[in-house]
């Protein structure tokens, strides 16, 4: 694939949307497959600049991040791009036993014919994501208060990966990447030659990774220029969230591409409208869907019982998809949100992979009897698996709704579900009102 400049496997479907965003409105073709692709399938599609392909790596334990990746490797190596991403979340949501981000790269670095130079770029500021001297920093919200990891009124508390250690250079040593090195971002201001000086330090003694400052918007440039050096040399495995493409694409894309992708987004949001009553699925619990469900007052809101999703056979789950369905069919807009009214104290033993796979269930079990005018669905491993579930293969780019949140074209051999607009959001992201901005 001569024109192809770059593939990347995102950890979870909602941050594999952003990444395809990001470079899809900077003008370069790009797919993002829900699967590794068939010859069939990339043939449909033609030559692309990117590639991507959704994955759910950051929910699985050590023993299927492995076989995931492995397979991963085996099926790219002969595609030799000059870079490949392993994206992960803005925040590096992973532990030694859940998404670890150490045994993936492990894996990835063992298996494709990549260089010793691993970059893991740090930060992402049009999220609020900002990595200064190795630690990261997070806002609550966009634009809103910022606050080191192991503080964030939500991260720290996350019920699976808790973020108790902002230093990345440790929390991923945790995960088996013990030799770390790392450039701060006052070296940022030295002459290139200088910095490439650096780099090559960094990199002699083959650390596990070399971790990459981010604290402003123009310290991508300086980190595209490095990356895109480095893989003209030889092929690059990068770490990190979309924030690897934006500095990337400071190399890659022109006035003249910006220019036309801007042009195709407009047309894309003059022509797509909602020809049917609009379905979210929200299976994540946190404070900020909290707020966004409450603030869905478009929608007839449809509560559903963990208990009930994960046993099948209480009849619960048939009655949720009896009720979504018929609202459907009569014109309504539809929001189905998971309750968990077991208490704090059975919390814990929840299995959030379980969880979300029967959620899936739900929802491919309202998809085979009804189409709606546009799909959502919100949190991380929600959406994964949910793609998972559906008979569709790939998602193109149509628009940006909100930063970190992106609508797409979903590409399927059945005719119920090709072409369907689709939200994918984490339970992090977006304003209070974007499930109302859905509608529009």
């Amino acid at each position: 694939m001569p024109d192809l400049k770059l593939v990347f496997y995102a950890d979870d479907f909602t941050g594999a949307t952003d990444t395809l965003a990001t470079v899809a409105r900077a003008g370069l073709r790009a797919t993002l497959f829900l699967g590794l692709p068939t010859a069939g399938q990339r043939a449909a599609i033609g030559p692309q600049d990117c590639l991507g392909i959704a994955g759910a790596s950051r929910s699985m334990t050590r023993r299927q991040l492995q076989a995931e990746l492995g397979g991963l490797a085996d099926h790219l190596a002969p595609w030799c791009p000059p870079v490949v991403h392993y994206k992960t979340c803005s925040t590096f949501d992973s532990s030694p036993s859940v998404g670890n981000v150490g045994l993936a790269v492990s894996v990835l670095r063992d298996r494709l014919p990549v260089g010793p130079f691993v970059p893991i770029v740090g930060g992402q500021p049009n999220l609020g994501r900002y990595c200064v001297f190795g630690n990261l920093f997070a806002a609550f919200q966009v634009g809103g208060e910022v606050f080191r990891l192991d503080r964030h009124p939500t991260m720290s508390r996350h019920p699976v990966t808790p973020m108790d250690e902002a230093d990345l250079r440790r929390h991923l040593a945790r995960q088996g990447m013990k030799a770390m090195a790392g450039i701060a971002y006052p070296v940022y201001d030295e002459a290139p030659d200088r910095l490439d000086a650096r780099v090559a330090e960094a990199t002699a003694d083959g650390p596990d990774g070399v971790l990459l400052d981010v604290a402003a918007p123009a310290h991508l440039a300086v980190i595209g220029r490095v990356l895109w050096r480095q893989a003209r040399r030889q092929p690059l495995l990068a770490v990190g969230p979309s924030s690897v493409e934006q500095a990337l694409l400071t190399q890659w894309a022109t006035t003249d591409h910006q220019a036309a992708a801007r042009a195709e987004e407009q047309a894309a949001s003059d022509a797509d409208r909602p020809n049917g009553p609009v379905l979210v699925f929200s299976g994540s619990l946190s404070p900020r869907t909290a707020r966004q469900i409450q603030a869905a007052r478009s929608y007839d809101r449809v509560p559903v019982a963990v208990g009930d999703l994960l046993d099948g056979a209480s009849g619960g789950r048939a009655a949720a998809r009896d009720r979504i369905v018929r609202a459907l069919q009569s014109g309504h807009h539809v929001l189905a949100h998971w309750v968990d009214r077991s208490g704090a104290a059975a919390a814990p033993r929840l299995d959030p992979a379980q969880l979300a796979r029967a959620g899936a269930g739900l929802a491919a079990d309202v998809l085979r009897e009804v189409r709606p005018g546009r799909l959502g669905l919100s949190g991380g491993d929600t959406s994964s698996h949910c793609m998972q579930a559906l008979d569709a293969w790939a998602l193109t780019y149509r628009r940006t709704l909100e930063p970190g949140v992106a609508l797409c074209r979903l590409h399927a051999d059945a005719p119920r579900l090709d072409g369907l607009s689709l939200m994918l959001k984490g339970g992090q992201m977006g304003s209070d009102d974007i499930f109302e901005r859905l509608l529009a």
